[in-house]
């Protein structure tokens, strides 16, 4: 066997195991206790996550964003991202439950949104346990279609989408099919929920921390032609399983009749809104993303 034929194999028996190692920790947080399940990961994610490789990623964008701050401080903020992605990774066999442990602000915003009537997009980023946004724009009464990124090993995303379809009347993965998808949700009048913090290899370099980021274009873009309605959406974690989900007027979309310009606009006043989220919790952000080209 050469090489090239090793590899597609080597890669079908690693996603196996790891498709039978996420379902077992997937049954083991359900048999817990929220609160015991999430403290119980955050711990293991804290003690262990550190030391790996992908924390040299979040340190060096760490300094790049916190200049001002010590080592020991930018260390702090590298195991309290870690708790807290432990956390999220067990609240997902909980997320049919969580609701209870969350409260809503702005819920006026959502009913002026609903009273407007047409499209709506929410847009939010990957802040404490993100996946509860969407459940709270469902509660209050949207028909709201998240768009997510496939994860690499297809094995493990009926698990994904099972657990997910708490906050979601469908899901939509991102690609040309799902391009075509958002289209017809908005053409619907229905809703869509956006992360748009993760990195991207094209769109458009927007300022993010003071560092051109490229940036998805596609919620500025449907804005401008669909008229919709786009508020923001924040998710804090206020300490264990306590979260509360902050949703803010909608934006102010300009339309000075150059679409290049009006979408620059738009992503900017989003990537500033996230600054100012982040600013405030680091340690509830997803530093490992290599979000800057170096």
């Amino acid at each position: 066997m050469t090489d090239t034929q090793k590899k597609p194999l080597l890669r079908r028996l690693r996603y196996a195991l790891e498709t039978v190692l996420v379902y077992i920790l997937y049954a083991f947080f359900r048999l817990l206790p929220i609160r015991a399940a999430s403290g119980f990961s955050g711990w293991i994610c804290r003690s262990i996550g550190p030391h790996l490789p992908s924390s040299a990623v979040a340190r060096k964008n760490l300094a790049r964003v916190f200049p001002g701050k010590s080592a020991d401080e930018r260390e702090k903020i590298v195991a309290g991202m870690w708790d807290n992605l432990g956390r999220v990774l067990a609240e997902y066999a909980h997320l049919h439950r969580i609701w209870d442990y969350v409260e809503l602000a702005g819920k006026e915003n959502l009913d002026k949104a609903r009273a407007g009537g047409g499209p709506v997009m929410f847009f939010a980023a990957h802040l404490a346990n993100w996946e509860i946004c969407s459940i709270g724009v469902k509660r209050a009464g949207f028909n709201v279609y998240p768009v997510y990124r496939r994860p690499n090993n297809p094995g493990v995303e009926g698990l994904l989408r099972y657990a997910r379809g708490t906050g979601s009347v469908g899901l939509i993965a991102k690609g040309a099919a799902g391009a075509r998808e958002m289209l017809t949700v908005l053409k619907n009048k229905g809703a869509l929920g956006i992360m748009m913090d993760q990195k991207l290899n094209e769109g458009m370099a927007i300022s993010f921390f003071g560092r051109p980021a490229m940036t998805a274009p596609a919620i500025a873009s449907f804005a401008l032609r669909f008229e919709c309605q786009v508020l923001p959406v924040r998710i804090e974690r206020l300490g264990g399983v306590r979260f509360k989900i902050t949703v803010y007027p909608r934006l102010e979309i300009p339309r000075s009749g150059d679409k290049e310009q009006d979408t620059r606009a738009i992503l900017t006043e989003i990537n500033r809104q996230f600054e100012n989220w982040i600013r405030e919790r680091p340690e509830q952000w997803l530093w490992i993303h290599r979000r800057w080209p170096d």
